[in-house]
Order: C-alpha cells, then sequence, then structure tokens
C-alpha cells in the first residue's frame, strides 16, 4: 500500500500544492495504519488508535471537500465533459469508501476497539478497502488533472 503512495508521489508531485500535501497526508495515513497493524495485540491502545482515526478522518475529508472539489471545477473549466463522467462514476465507489472509514472511526470512538480480533478483522478490511480507493483516486487525478495541466501547457 505504502509502494503505491510513492508512485503517486512521484507521478503528481510538484504538480500542484493541493494534491502534494494531500498525498503527504495519505502517507502519514498508510504509516499509521501500518503501526496500528502491527502494534497486535495492543490493538486498544487509544493513542495509536486515535492518532490513526484522525488521520484517516482528515485524509477522507480532504479528499471530498478539496482535492476532488479542485480536480472537478479544472474539469468543468476545461470543459472535459469525459472526465466530468468519469468522476460521476468513480466518485460513488469513494463516497462508499468513505462511509466505511468513518464507521470505522465512529467504532473506535465508542471504544469498540478492545475485541482484538474482531478489531483486526476490521482493520483488514480497511486495509484493502483503502488500497483500492488509493488506486481510484489516483485514476481521478491522472484523468481531471493531468490532462488538463497538458492542455494548459500547450495554450501557453
Amino acid at each position: 500500500m505504502l509502494d503505491s503512495c510513492q508512485n503517486a508521489q512521484e507521478r503528481w508531485g510538484g504538480v500542484h500544492k493541493l494534491i502534494d500535501r494531500w498525498l503527504e497526508e495519505r502517507q502519514e495515513l498508510v504509516q499509521a495504519f501500518r503501526a496500528l497493524r502491527d502494534a497486535r495485540p495492543a490493538f486498544a491502545d487509544k493513542d495509536t488508535n486515535g492518532e490513526f482515526c484522525a488521520l484517516l478522518v482528515d485524509y477522507v475529508s480532504a479528499w471530498h471537500f478539496e482535492v476532488c472539489e479542485q480536480l472537478v471545477s479544472e474539469a468543468k473549466a476545461f470543459g472535459d465533459q469525459k472526465a466530468l463522467k468519469l468522476a460521476e462514476e468513480i466518485n460513488p465507489r469513494i463516497n462508499d469508501s468513505t462511509q466505511i472509514a468513518l464507521a470505522f472511526n465512529d467504532h473506535c470512538a465508542k471504544g469498540e476497539c478492545k475485541d482484538t480480533e474482531r478489531f483486526a478483522e476490521k482493520l483488514g478490511k480497511l486495509g484493502g478497502l483503502l488500497h483500492e480507493r488509493f488506486e481510484l483516486e489516483d485514476c481521478l487525478i491522472e484523468v481531471l488533472h493531468n490532462a488538463h495541466k497538458e492542455e494548459g501547457a500547450v495554450q501557453a
């Protein structure tokens, strides 16, 4: 999972400060995920859970309220209907993963992380979901941002 994050940063790093900052948050999230996963059987550690959950909520929120909004605005500005249609197809899947991530956060906030077996299972499912989400987000960045970056360079 961290490898795909580093690849994304190599591909889009420096392109846009918002995307750069958000990709750094992604790396922090993956590192916190790994720390939490590797902390077995001490899953009930509130500090580790709290740090991971805070990063998780910040990350998914930044996608919805900053990054995706900016990318869609770029596509609209360039009249890129193909990119907007792709966003309409992919965003519901990302939104679904957001709901699952927020439910995971709520689960931990209520102190329901003490059952280490169930928590490990939920964390494993969340890890797979995050991996898929990262791929979907990368796809949208590729289409919505990079295509317009190239068009802007041609127009200049």
